[in-house]
């Protein structure tokens, strides 16, 4: 099986290729691939991300992967956008400005209630409610597992039916989102331990 992890010039991308290289697939080749010409090539890409979305989605587009990223996904294999690379697939973005994301999933990505008593950026380990406990992604995951969150910015969802899980930071907000092959979760996996490590399995043997 062959995954890769797209550059686009965002950090985390080494500890996401350990975690994947950690898991007990077998027959894993994890290349970390900022050539657009080659995304075709594997058989799952992973779409990480941790800094900000105006720069993030402009690198993204100038580089050329935009385009690639959207025919892989329009070939029906499987994503992950982990953190930032699961608000890139939103419509739109109001971190610092307002920018247009993949428009892959409707929705919007906006910062957490100001007026809220809330520590800013949310940091450390949160639950995350299990809204689809059949969904393949969760497979042997308990509800209400914790993982591992870094994020000032959140996403909102037009369509309910995209969120599968849910978390609560002063009010519910949702940290995983599905639709059909595109798959996002705002906690890192990376980062999460066993449990993490769990759903990258599950990632990988969809």
């Amino acid at each position: 099986m062959q995954i890769a992890i797209l550059n686009y010039n965002i950090g985390n991308l080494a500890s996401v290729k350990n975690a994947l290289e950690n898991t007990s697939i077998k027959n894993l080749r994890v290349d970390i691939q900022d050539n657009p010409d080659k995304l075709l090539n594997y058989d799952k890409i992973i779409l990480p991300g941790v800094g900000a979305f105006g720069d993030a989605i402009s690198c993204f587009e100038n580089s050329g992967l935009k385009e690639s990223f959207i025919d892989f996904i329009k070939s029906g294999k499987y994503v992950l956008g982990i953190c930032l690379g699961m608000q890139l697939l939103f419509e739109k973005s109001f971190e610092f400005g307002e920018h247009k994301g993949l428009g892959l999933i409707r929705g919007e990505v906006i910062k957490f209630n100001p007026q809220s008593q809330l520590k800013i950026p949310h940091m450390g380990w949160n639950t995350c409610r299990l809204k689809n406990n059949n969904h393949p992604l969760f497979k042997n995951i308990k509800d209400d597992v914790y993982l591992y969150f870094v994020h000032s910015y959140h996403v909102t969802c037009k369509d309910s039916k995209d969120i599968i899980g849910t978390s609560e930071y002063g009010y519910i907000f949702p940290s995983i989102i599905a639709k059909e092959n595109i798959l996002g979760m705002q906690p890192h996996p990376e980062k999460s331990h066993q449990e993490g490590l769990k759903i990258l399995e599950n990632f990988l043997m969809l």
